[in-house]
């Protein structure tokens, strides 16, 4: 109710409208990843996600079988950048920090993780 009225009230200090988002999830799909591939052009930014179908630790050879594949422009993918740094700061405030190997530091760098 607090966030209706400062919207209210930014809306009517600006004059600019906000339009209601409606969300319509009558034909959304669910896919589960636990790896995750970005690569980027100039024009776009694609997230390639995927399960790791290895059984077992320790193997020359991993397998990745892709399932979805997402293309965004590069403003879409800054606010995405954006929304997930406040969603993993609230995890992590909750929760714990959590210790991740950059892609810098692994040495698998530049492979698909």
């Amino acid at each position: 109710m607090a966030k209706e009225k400062e919207t209210a009230a930014e809306e009517k200090a600006t004059g600019t409208a906000v339009p209601k988002v409606n969300w319509d999830a009558s034909s959304m799909g669910t896919s589960y990843a636990n790896v995750v591939n970005v690569s980027s052009t100039r024009e776009e930014v694609t997230l390639l996600y995927g399960t790791n179908v290895t059984l077992y630790t320790g193997q020359n050879e991993v397998t990745v079988k892709l399932s979805d594949r997402i293309i965004l422009n590069p403003f879409a993918a800054k606010r995405l950048m954006a929304l997930l740094n406040n969603v993993m700061g609230e995890y992590e405030r909750r929760w714990g920090q959590l210790l991740i190997e950059t892609p810098s530091e692994s040495p698998s760098a530049g492979k698909i993780q």
